[in-house]
């Protein structure tokens, strides 16, 4: 049935769900997380959920439980551990609040923003080299792009090339790469007057993180915001996450598995780079003016 995991994908998230020795035994997980996927790619009510999955009561209840005990947390790192970490990527999408999630009388609480489309949230990703997520957050809709910056940015690792688009010129951002011996090619603003070295060249890159978004808004439960509380709806895009680096682990050839504790029995290698050889590339760097002009 289309939606639901494949029997390799199911052997590389099974070793990572929570383990009950003791008590009831629970109704089998697969399904349940199948029931959970649909949702997410359907983007349908939890009480349309067909009843091959089981009561939705059941599937909502598992999702909100995981959610609150960290489990899709500890799974997309688990999958990130084999992160391609030569280039980090960083920008925001906005989406539109559906009028059932809408219905708090505090929706500020919720990160939901009033503009001129209506309510909106906006969804801060780090990406990889490969377009693959690696830390994700959540804010209202009219929020600056720069508003999660300290907190995403804040486990660069030495040796990384920052991209991001002229939103995230700002010295305090230079200032975090630069703290973490990475290096941060930023378009200059128009206003800006010191020159900065910044590289046109590898900055055409940074059409991966689009690209990302683009993936998962192909989850309808991730392109419209229907819940009303902001946790359950960036469960949501780190479910969608996950199953874009499932996909990646499905096929590419394993042999360590993604991460030391808890790996899965199917072996698995990091990702190579395969948009572009970032090992090889001997980019010009150019200092520029506020106006983009090269010195």
């Amino acid at each position: 049935m289309r939606y639901e995991l494949t029997d390799r994908a199911w052997s590389a998230i099974r070793p990572m769900l929570p383990n009950k020795p003791r008590g009831v035994p629970r109704v089998d997980d697969r399904r349940v997380l199948n029931g959970i996927f649909w949702v997410l790619r359907s983007g349908a009510p939890w009480r349309d959920l067909p009843k091959s999955y089981g009561p939705h009561t059941t599937c909502y209840n598992r999702f909100v439980r995981w959610r609150q005990a960290g489990v899709w947390d500890q799974i997309m790192e688990a999958l990130a551990v084999a992160h391609n970490a030569a280039v980090q990527m960083i920008d925001t999408s906005i989406v539109r609040v559906h009028q059932h999630g809408a219905c708090f009388a505090s929706n500020r609480e919720q990160q939901m923003g009033r503009s001129r489309g209506g309510l909106t949230s906006k969804i801060h990703a780090v990406v990889d080299a490969d377009g693959l997520p690696l830390r994700l957050g959540l804010n209202a809709g009219e929020a600056h792009d720069n508003r999660l910056c300290s907190i995403l940015l804040s486990e660069l690792q030495p040796k990384t090339m920052l991209l991001a688009d002229r939103g995230y010129d700002a010295d305090w951002i230079r200032a975090i790469a630069s703290e973490q011996s990475a290096w941060a090619n930023i378009p200059p603003k128009r206003n800006r007057k010191e020159p900065i070295c910044f590289s046109p060249y590898l900055y055409r890159a940074r059409n991966l993180v689009e690209r990302f978004f683009n993936k998962i808004k192909q989850c309808r439960r991730v392109a419209t915001r229907y819940d009303k509380l902001a946790a359950n709806y960036l469960a949501f895009v780190k479910l969608a996450s996950i199953q874009l680096w499932l996909r990646v682990y499905e096929f590419t050839t394993f042999c360590n598995g993604p991460g030391d504790v808890k790996s899965p029995p199917i072996t698995v290698t990091p990702p190579s780079s395969r948009f572009c050889p970032w090992s090889t590339l001997r980019p010009p760097h150019y200092a520029v003016r506020g106006n983009g002009e090269p010195i």
